[in-house]
């Protein structure tokens, strides 16, 4: 019987673009040109994508995150040719992170569904950022922040999904075993595969069956979770 629920967040609770540039970021742009950086727009994304995509690639491997701060400061460099200032950086990261949010989609529902699901179960939220600010912001514009007994984040914790210490570290945090707790994403390595690696039931948002998993753990969407746990 389950006792706890965990969610992530990007993708499971919230539709939004991973892309890097194509929101929209003439506002970061303009930072950076009074910042006395030359670059023009497009040379100024592209050279942030081979930024930003380096920390990822390292971070998939050592599954060590890295937080906004880092990226938005090794670019800058980068770009400016010398450390950027406090200043500077906190202007950027918070100017981009705005800007990146414009492709962050509210699904209508939701904050119904997580109102249902707390009567019963404990609900837990489990993201990888690299801002601790971010996904907690969302969830108070959203509403739905006193639902969750908790939220991890992979910056704060210093680990991503799937490293099995997140979600060890995640389950102590509100006392909740593995048997009875469930996790639900969208990642089929991140989300799927760590879960269940610590022993969790895990439900997968998979609505064009690309990931190799029983019929059970599949959702189309996330308002298909609550049929799955009453069946």
């Amino acid at each position: 019987m389950l006792t706890h629920l965990f969610f992530d967040f990007f993708g499971t609770l919230v539709d939004y673009s991973a892309s890097r540039t194509e929101q929209g970021y003439e506002q970061s742009h303009r930072i950076l040109t009074d910042a006395g950086c030359e670059l023009g727009y497009d040379a100024f994304l592209q050279q942030w994508d081979q930024v930003a995509s380096r920390f990822e690639a390292d971070a998939r491997i050592s599954l060590i995150e890295y937080s906004m701060d880092q990226v938005c400061g090794a670019f800058l460099e980068r770009v400016l040719g010398e450390t950027p200032s406090t200043e500077i950086l906190a202007r950027f990261r918070d100017r981009y992170l705005a800007e990146w949010n414009s492709g962050v989609v509210y699904l209508p529902g939701v904050p119904a569904m997580l109102e249902r699901l707390s009567e019963h179960y404990t609900l837990v939220l489990i993201t990888n950022t690299h801002s601790a600010e971010l996904v907690p912001e969302h969830l108070q514009r959203m509403g739905v922040a006193s639902r969750f007994e908790e939220v991890i984040t992979s910056v704060e914790h210093g680990r991503r999904k799937p490293h099995p210490e997140l979600f060890e570290h995640s389950l102590s945090r509100v006392s909740a075993a593995p048997e009875t707790s469930a996790y639900i994403g969208d990642s089929f390595e991140a989300d799927y595969q760590g879960s269940r690696g610590v022993g969790m039931t895990c439900y997968l948002i998979d609505p064009d069956f690309t990931a190799d998993v029983p019929t059970r753990a599949r959702l189309s969407n996330i308002f298909e979770l609550e049929p799955k746990l009453e069946a």
